[in-house]
Parts: structure tokens; sequence; C-alpha cells
């Protein structure tokens, strides 16, 4: 590891200085508002139910209460993030808000740091070096230096991949439950990681002629499911019907219907006289996502970067509702940019210098965009 790290340290020095230009757009623009840097980042939209979790846990009443959802709307929400954030502000002593907000930046360094470690695998350094640098100025790269669970989640899930590749399979196991408790899309990871771990039993890969090296794969099979069917059953025991997690979902009107509703909306901006930005980024980032995993899959990557990737497609694609988030669904989706990768790897130095530098400028203006003049969640 403190090999990787080294190897890592100028990408992540990197992914820091890119992601501070955006945060410091924000920051400034807030300023002007008269809003401060902690109460954008950490105390507004989804931020909110993670905080009352971890303040109040799931049993009590939402304040103020919620106008979609119902009253159980808090079970919509994994346990994960605010477990950790109730967990560090008790040791600290530091409220719950400054807590989740410092654990979402801890881990977005994480996340890129397991983003740089899956693209050294499957390519070399200077290609993870360019993934970890566009991974800081995606369209919305600011959630990761928001109070929310995307930072969280994408370390887990990157690592999970990474210990998949290099056969890691108990730690693969912990990871995949542990990100499969953190979102809904979770499921992805733990997909590839059994999916993977049965295959790499089934067709032999793992004998090594001890009895522990058929051992470590069934343990990532038995174990990376536990986290989501333990919240997916404990939320059916609380809502007293084994579907509860789902009925909860229908309640914020959320399902998910193969991709129907994201067509209908992508065909309906068509005809609209006018648009928001934010229709206009996220319809360009579903149809580019869909497109790059056609490139992806090209290319023949491992099982379990394709699964995962796939999957996470598949989900923000097939969803039905919230059709202005799904560019923030797509975010842990990070395979996607290892064609772009390569291609800067292979690219002039001004070639790289103008396009990171525009995609930070733009990156950087459309974050002020989302908290300070759209009205919804990012």
């Amino acid at each position: 590891m403190r090999a990787s790290w080294r190897r890592a340290r100028a990408a992540l020095l990197v992914h820091v200085a890119l992601r501070l230009v955006g945060v410091g757009v924000v920051g400034l623009w807030g300023q002007r508002k008269g809003i401060g840097l902690h109460e954008i980042l950490a105390t507004r939209w989804d931020s909110v139910y993670y905080l009352n979790i971890a303040d109040h846990g799931y049993s009590s009443a939402m304040v103020p209460a919620c106008h979609i959802g119902g009253p159980t709307c808090k079970l919509a929400f994994f346990p994960v993030y605010p477990l950790l954030t109730r967990g560090l502000s008790a040791v600290t002593g530091a409220p719950a808000d400054w807590t989740a907000w410092a654990l979402s930046l801890v881990a977005s360094l994480l996340a890129a740091w397991g983003i740089f470690a899956v693209a050294e695998k499957l390519h070399n350094a200077r290609v993870a070096f360019f993934a970890v640098a566009l991974y800081a100025v995606v369209p919305h790269a600011l959630v990761l230096s928001m109070a929310y669970t995307e930072p969280v989640f994408v370390a887990l899930a990157a690592w999970a991949v990474y210990a998949v590749l290099t056969h890691r399979w108990p730690t693969a196991g912990v990871l995949a439950l542990l990100a499969g408790a953190t979102r809904p899309s979770g499921s992805a990871v733990v997909a590839a990681v059994v999916l993977c771990a049965l295959r790499a039993l089934f067709t032999g890969r793992e004998r090594d002629g001890t009895r522990w090296a058929a051992v470590r794969p069934w343990a990532a099979v038995l174990l990376a499911p536990l986290g989501w069917l333990a919240f997916f059953a404990w939320v059916g025991q609380r809502m007293g019907r084994w579907d509860g997690y789902f009925a909860e979902q229908r309640q914020w009107g959320s399902t998910f219907d193969g991709g129907v509703y994201t067509v209908r909306s992508l065909r309906e901006l068509l005809t609209r006289p006018a648009l928001t930005l934010d229709q206009v980024v996220v319809a360009a980032t579903v149809v580019t996502a869909v497109v790059l995993l056609f490139v992806l899959t090209r290319r023949r990557p491992p099982a379990a970067v394709w699964i995962y990737t796939a999957l996470l497609v598949l989900i923000a694609v097939g969803g039905a509702g919230f059709f202005h988030s799904k560019a923030r669904f797509l975010l842990p989706a990070f395979p996607l940019l290892f064609p772009f990768a390569v291609a800067l790897a292979r690219a002039r130095k001004p070639t790289v210098y103008w396009i990171l530098g525009a995609a930070t400028a733009a990156s950087a203006l459309y974050s002020g965009y989302l908290t300070l003049v759209w009205n919804r969640s990012p």
C-alpha cells in the first residue's frame, strides 16, 4: 500500500488542487450571496436526512417533516454514512454536520486513490494520473466535497473492485458489504464481487494447493451481500412488509422501469422551448455514459470493472424519477472515464493543459450554478 500511495501521490495532489478550484468558486459565489461554504456543502438537500439520522436515528420523526416519502422517509437512506458520522462525532466531540463534511472530504481522497489503483492496474500510472484528474472535474464533482454518501461509496467501491482485480477476496467481500449498506447502488459492487468470486471458484483460478485458497472466494460470496440484504430486511421489518424498502422508494417517486422514464424525459427535452442548464448537462451526461459504456465494453475490461460499471449505468438510466439527479447517480461509474484518460495520456502537453483547464473552469462554474442557482438537489 505504501508503494501504491507513493505512485498515486502526484495524481492525488492534482486531484485536490482541481477540487479546490471548484470549492473555491462556490465559496466566493456564496460569499457574494451571504451564504457560508459550510452551509452550502454540509447542511442542505440530502445532507439534512443523513445528519438527522446521525443525531436522532431512524425511529424519530424527521424534522422538518418530509414533503415526500411520508413519515418513514428516512428509511430510504442507507446507514453506513450516518452511522460513521455519529461514531466519529461521539469520539471527537465535533458537531455532526462538521464531522459528516470532514468524513466526505477524507473519503473523497481515498476514492481518488482507489480510482488510481484500478486505472493503474488496468493501464499504467500515466493513465491513472489522468483518470484521477478527470474525476475531479466531471460536471457533478462538487458532490465529492459535500456531506453526501457518494465520496464514501466511491471509496468503498473502487477499493472493492481493486481487491477483486488483485484476488484479495475477503477484503473485497467486506468492502462490498459496507458499500451495499451505503447506497442502493451498492448492489452493483455486490454483484461484481460475488460473480467474480464464483467465476474464480468454478474456473479453478484460486487453486494454489491450500484449503485457504478455496475459502477466500467463498468468504467474498458470503460477505458481500450482507450489508444490502440486512438493511433491506430491517426496513421490511420496520414497515411490516417484505418489500418495505421498495415501498418506501415508491413513496419517494423512485421506481425502476428499465429506462422508459429516462427515454421519455430525453425526448421531452428536445421539444421544450426553454431548457435549464441542469437539464442540458444531465441529458448530455446520461447519453455520454451509455456511449462510453459501449466503448468500455469493446475494450473488454476485467469482469469486475464491466459488471460494476454496467450495473451502475443500468440503475441510473433504468430508474424512473429524479431525472435531475441522474448525473450524480452516475458519478460512481468512474471506469467510464478511462477511455478519456487513455486519450489524454497520449496527447501533447498543450492539448492536455487546454482540456483540463477548460474542464476545470466549466466544472467550477457549474458547481456554483448547482448550489446557488439551481433550486433542487444536485
